[in-house]
């Protein structure tokens, strides 16, 4: 139960699709009113996402290629939680990957369902601190088209409102954040 309502009975599930990153179903539900019908759901194991921020209050951003998009869309550097990892380990690996920075200083702010009307993806957000450059430069995966940009959060905040930031999870993150910038 739910808020004192009764939740929807799962008759049956059908796994379409096993991919890489993630799983297609269909479900077959009764609801509490007795009616059925069928519901799809993306089976993601989650994303981690970090908000790097400069000793100079730049923050890191990708501007990366996305194929469903069709397009480049400007993003924090985030990652899928792989098997037998936590989401703080994918984004201190993702970053140092996407970025060639290590942050010294980290701290959770929040989570969040990425589009929860067809997916149970949850987005973990951290705020990266106390960055250092590395010796190596990124290292992109070989289906990675990513371009390193840095913003002030006033910059960031207009793409956001000129419609050239289309990211809702980077955008999501940097409204969790925003109290945190200076």
């Amino acid at each position: 139960m739910v808020l004192g309502r009764e939740l929807p009975q799962l008759l049956k599930q059908r796994l379409l699709y096993k991919g890489r990153k993630f799983d297609f179903e269909v479900n077959r539900l009764r609801l509490p009113n007795k009616s059925e019908g069928d519901w799809e759901c993306i089976r993601h194991p989650g994303g981690a996402l970090a908000i790097p921020v400069t000793s100079d209050g730049k923050l890191i951003l990708l501007r990366q290629y996305r194929f469903a998009a069709a397009g480049r869309l400007l993003e924090f550097p985030a990652g899928t939680v792989e098997e037998n990892e936590n989401p703080f380990e994918t984004i201190q690996r993702e970053i140092q990957e996407e970025t060639g920075y290590r942050a010294g200083k980290w701290q959770k702010l929040g989570q969040f369902f990425l589009a929860p009307g067809y997916s149970d993806e949850i987005i973990y957000a951290y705020l990266a601190e106390d960055l250092e450059k590395l010796e190596v430069p990124p290292n992109l995966d070989e289906d990675e088209d990513i371009e390193v940009l840095f913003f002030t959060p006033a910059e960031y905040e207009k793409a956001i409102l000129n419609g050239e930031a289309l990211d809702s999870k980077s955008i999501s993150s940097f409204m969790l954040a925003r109290h945190l910038l200076s």
